[in-house]
């Protein structure tokens, strides 16, 4: 997800087990795509995906306009563009800066998940997250039961493409932390 609240092509699993969610992209083929699966897939079960949207936006730049403080529960990263070149990283949807912007959007409890397959991307994901002080890595021991972890590794499109490859997925969720009790809402 170059740009997204979440990768917009991965509008089917987790649409099925998420209350309600948005889709940023800023490319619009793939806008355009995204909102034929969504009402394909309204066609196909009717009453079900009416909790699932795209909107075209850069929301590395715009992410703050759509949500207020606290306001998220989730955020999902699923198959982030890498930026190999170290000239580019600072383009990671999770780096430094960002990951302020989705501490406040984020309520306390909140969960942050990012899955690759790009064991690099993901060590670099850890790294950047770990450093926060607002995030703290939730064991995968205690993730056992959470429906999005299963969701957005095997059925995201993204994720089944790297299944069908034999490719490797790496995946990690944090837990949004209060910086404070007297400055949390």
């Amino acid at each position: 997800a170059e740009d997204g609240i979440r990768d917009a092509q991965e509008s089917r699993g987790l649409g099925d087990v998420y209350k309600r969610q948005v889709h940023g992209e800023i490319r619009d083929k793939l806008v355009n795509y995204v909102g034929e699966r969504i009402r394909a897939l309204r066609i196909e079960t009717p009453g079900s995906y009416g909790n699932v949207s795209v909107i075209r936006t850069n929301t590395m730049r715009h992410l703050t306009n759509y949500f207020r403080r606290g306001q998220l529960l989730k955020l999902f990263f699923c198959f982030p563009d890498p930026h190999f070149k170290a000239s580019n990283h600072r383009r990671r949807i999770i780096n430094d800066g960002f990951l302020s912007e989705y501490a406040y959007l984020l309520r306390p409890g909140g969960r942050l998940y990012a899955v690759t397959d790009i064991e690099e991307l993901h060590d670099w994901h850890i790294e950047k997250l770990n450093s926060h002080p607002q995030f703290r890595r939730l064991p995968e021991s205690s993730l056992t039961d959470d429906p999005c972890v299963e969701a957005m590794q095997n059925e995201t499109e993204e994720g089944k493409k790297v299944t069908r490859n034999g490719g490797r997925k790496f995946y990690c969720v944090y837990e949004r932390v209060p910086t404070s009790t007297t400055t949390e809402q």
